[in-house]
């Protein structure tokens, strides 16, 4: 027998040995059943015991995580809205300074015009012209019998009827006259009316304004009082928004890097002229490389510090903080760096397309073959040098303005960061749950294998009980029928 076949009863038989070896064991496996399944239920319950012990841990980490996010997002929602409503108010004040301003003079005005436009109407009213004084003396001549002084009488008449025309020729013009001069001052009303209807139409538009401000202004106000009542639909709007301002601040912060990207090429090889192409730092990075990532974190730099001192972002509230004279003076100065660097860039673009052209003409030097080459255009030739130094000098006030979407990134990442970290705790406690089940799971599994593998010492003492509780129930019945016998016989 080899070392390995020591084991083995029925030699070159290895199956057979191990049923044999298998039997032989059956006897002390039954008589080890209950201490193993001790065993088994024992190492389930220290191993199934922790991991839902640190599960339920976790499930409450989580839940005090949920509420200090809850907090930090109300809190700075609460800061939002409040300086949002702080702005909104400021707006109002300043419409209502500028366009409603004049209204104490306004009905002054409104009044003057409706009193002057009502006392030309009244002048335009048609006044009955009186009665003619001659028509009692045509009447009394009327009754005048004709006589033999009718000649006398027709040339009265005649003279009459010609002094009746003429007066009635002059009362007629003087009609005209009287309704030509109405039609002036009705003529005269339109100014005032086309001032009036403005006036009112900008009265209207004025008011429309302030109510459209006094409208977002409640609007901000709702929010804050939800806010303040720490309610799930604040909480909901507050995260989306959260995530939302995340992914936006991202994308804008992905195009500065590209910008960056370009600007670093722009200014790694003039950089690598002026500080050395064949220096390294830490035998990986080149000088020039470094030094123009300097500059590029430099202008950043400023374009931040700017952006403080003009209080459009506040990362920094020691600089918000600051006197006015001391914060307008920190802007003059990172402004003027800003200036310079930027101006340092575009050089930098020029030395660019000039250290190009010097080797491109070098190459073509030491070509063996030279070939005669069409001579450029010069206005062509400086086109791509003034696009380099303009986006030189541009790309740095770009890159100035990525502390708006910086400062936006670092609040919303609180929140995204508190929701995920959240929602990691909680999968982690899913994940001791599980494994705590499966582990006492798998415990009685074994406990069940282990059964089936002494199944035959099992079978053996269930009927060795099944005939102890016959034996039992039938000394229990015996005696039983004796009493009763004895009692009969009685």
């Amino acid at each position: 027998m080899t070392g390995s076949q020591w084991w083995m009863i029925w030699p070159d038989n290895a199956a057979l040995s191990a049923v044999l070896w298998f039997i032989i064991a059956m006897p002390f496996l039954y008589a080890a059943r209950k201490p193993v399944h001790e065993l088994l239920r024992s190492l389930s319950n220290a191993i199934g015991g922790p991991l839902r012990l640190g599960a339920r841990w976790l499930l409450a980490a989580a839940r005090e995580m949920k509420e200090r996010n809850k907090a930090v997002l109300l809190a700075h929602g609460r800061e939002e809205t409040g300086q949002r409503i702080e702005r909104e108010f400021e707006r109002v004040a300043a419409l209502v300074t500028r366009d409603l301003q004049g209204y104490p003079a306004l009905p002054r005005k409104l009044l003057d015009e409706t009193t002057r436009i009502e006392e030309d109407y009244k002048k335009c009213g048609e006044v009955p012209p009186p009665p003619p004084e001659w028509v009692t003396a045509v009447e009394a001549m009327a009754k005048v019998k004709s006589g033999g002084s009718s000649e006398m009488v027709q040339n009265v008449l005649e003279e009459i009827d010609r002094s009746v025309n003429r007066i009635h020729d002059k009362a007629l013009a003087d009609y005209r006259r009287a309704y030509e001069s109405r039609h002036k001052i009705l003529a005269g009303f339109m100014p005032f009316w086309r001032s009036l209807d403005k006036t009112m139409q900008q009265v209207d538009k004025e008011l429309t304004g302030l109510e459209t401000s006094a409208a977002a202004v409640d609007a901000q106000m709702e929010k804050y009082e939800q806010i303040n009542k720490k309610t799930d639909k604040a909480e909901q709007t507050l995260t989306q928004s959260g995530f939302t301002q995340f992914f936006i601040a991202l994308f804008v912060m992905a195009v500065a890097v590209g910008g960056a990207f370009i600007n670093f090429k722009l200014i790694a090889l003039p950089m690598s002229e002026m500080v050395g192409a064949g220096d390294y730092i830490a035998g990986a990075l080149r000088t020039s490389e470094v030094a123009a990532l300097v500059i590029i974190f430099v202008e950043a730099a400023m374009g931040l510090f700017l952006m403080e001192a003009l209080r459009i972002t506040h990362l920094f509230p020691r600089i918000a903080n600051l006197q006015d004279f001391m914060r307008r003076r920190m802007m003059w100065i990172a402004l003027v760096l800003l200036v310079t660097l930027a101006g340092i860039e575009a050089a930098l673009a020029l030395m660019r397309d000039m250290l190009i052209a010097d080797k491109q003409a070098l190459l073509q030097s030491l070509a063996t073959t030279q070939q005669q080459a069409a001579p450029a255009d010069p206005l062509l030739a400086r086109i791509p040098t003034a696009g380099q130094m303009l986006l030189g000098f541009i790309l740095p006030f770009a890159l100035a303005f990525v502390a708006i979407p910086l400062e936006s990134f670092v609040h919303s990442a609180r929140t995204v960061g508190g929701a995920a970290l959240v929602m990691l705790v909680r999968a982690l406690a899913v994940l001791l749950r599980i494994s705590g089940t499966i582990v006492r799971q798998l415990a009685r599994v074994l406990v069940t294998v282990y059964d089936i593998l002494i199944v035959v010492p099992l079978l053996v003492e269930r009927l060795v009980q099944n005939g102890r509780g016959s034996a039992a129930r039938a000394a229990a019945v015996k005696p039983a029928r004796v009493d009763l016998g004895v009692g009969e016989r009685s």
